[in-house]
């Protein structure tokens, strides 16, 4: 993809994210369910707290594209080399793990995880911005343009230190306010929460396994055989005078 077309693509989805993270954390404070709405506000949800961050991948990444494309290359190289750690270690995990499992548990039960008391609340077009869309963003990112990943280690070592982060938080509210995040929380009991949490790391570990698979297969191979056909040419060419 050209760097206007890239710059052009990343800006609309920094102005989509940044309208979205408005528009949930701006919704109506009439009639709001108090069990919904307790200490933390809208930012203890994984959801609102994903929107910010793809807000801010996507600005890195419209930084990166502008500076590209006014030659300045060596602040690009530090801007692109932070653009390629924030999608690989969260943006692209985290918004398939949004993504999936909310829909999962939705399917099983809503109650669990989207109450029907927010229906009138948030419509149904911010919900599918929030856990919808969030996929087939991540995907077309990487379809978009190749992330340098970083050593294994230090990826899932970031990424386990930020779902520490998460699962500190959701914690303190709970000691806070006697009330889970998630209603989905409060079936288990503390092995079973830990054993749940462990799941749900292992998951997100997965996805991020899976984004590195995705971006190897697509640019990886495309340099193989883009180097390939390179070797071809230069040997087919060295042929043509003996066949002359």
């Amino acid at each position: 993809m050209e760097i206007s077309t890239l710059a052009t693509y990343h800006c609309l989805a920094f102005v989509w994210y940044f309208f979205v993270a408005y528009s949930i954390t701006h919704v109506r404070t009439e009639e709001r369910p108090s069990e919904v709405f307790l200490y933390g506000g809208q930012w203890k949800y994984l959801t609102v707290l994903n929107l910010v961050l793809q807000a801010v991948f996507y600005g890195v990444s419209f930084l990166a594209d502008v500076l590209r494309l006014i030659k300045k290359l060596r602040c690009a190289k530090c801007i692109i080399s932070s653009r390629d750690l924030l999608f690989s270690v969260l943006a692209f995990p985290v918004s398939t793990f949004v993504s999936i499992s909310f829909w999962t548990l939705y399917t099983y039960n809503r109650e669990l995880v989207y109450p029907k008391s927010l229906d009138g609340i948030i419509p149904l077009w911010l919900n599918h911005a929030m856990h919808t869309a969030v996929l087939p963003f991540a995907v077309l990112e990487i379809l978009a343009t190749p992330h340098r990943y970083p050593a294994k280690k230090k990826g899932l070592i970031l990424l386990g230190f930020v779902a520490f982060l998460y699962i500190s938080w959701v914690l303190w509210i709970y000691s806070v306010t006697g009330e889970w995040v998630y209603p989905l929380f409060a079936l288990f009991s503390p092995a079973g929460l830990a054993a749940f949490f462990a799941g749900s790391l292992a998951i997100v570990v997965s996805f991020y396994n899976f984004g590195e698979f995705l971006n190897r297969m697509i640019w990886g191979q495309s340099k193989f055989w883009f180097s390939l056909l390179s070797i071809w040419k230069k040997n087919y060419l060295k042929l043509i005078p003996v066949i002359a």
